[in-house]
């Protein structure tokens, strides 16, 4: 009998210790899940300023003319013209 518990007193013992191990374990982890979501919330704040950032650019650089923006506006000015041609045929018709 006195073997048998013994035996079971080390058995909880060990599950203590496996116990408090998860239980550090759990607590690192926490605390890097904070660290992660401030992180995460630092890079979304990033990712708004250059979205920001980059719109102005946009603008500043369809300002000064680039290609990339003259291109843009040629098409969008040729798909304006498209359309009032179209409503003018369809008022023609009429």
């Amino acid at each position: 009998m006195d073997q048998k518990l013994l035996l079971l007193e080390e058995k909880v013992i060990v599950l203590l210790n496996k116990l408090k191990d998860n239980h550090l374990q759990i607590q690192k982890f926490e605390s890097e899940m904070i660290t992660l979501q401030e992180q995460h919330k630092d890079l979304q704040e990033k990712h708004v300023n250059v979205s920001q950032e980059n719109a102005s650019l946009k603008v500043a650089n369809s300002l000064l003319g680039s290609n990339e923006s003259k291109a843009n506006t040629k098409r969008k000015l040729n798909s304006l013209i498209k359309e009032v041609d179209q409503c003018l045929y369809q008022i023609a018709e009429l």
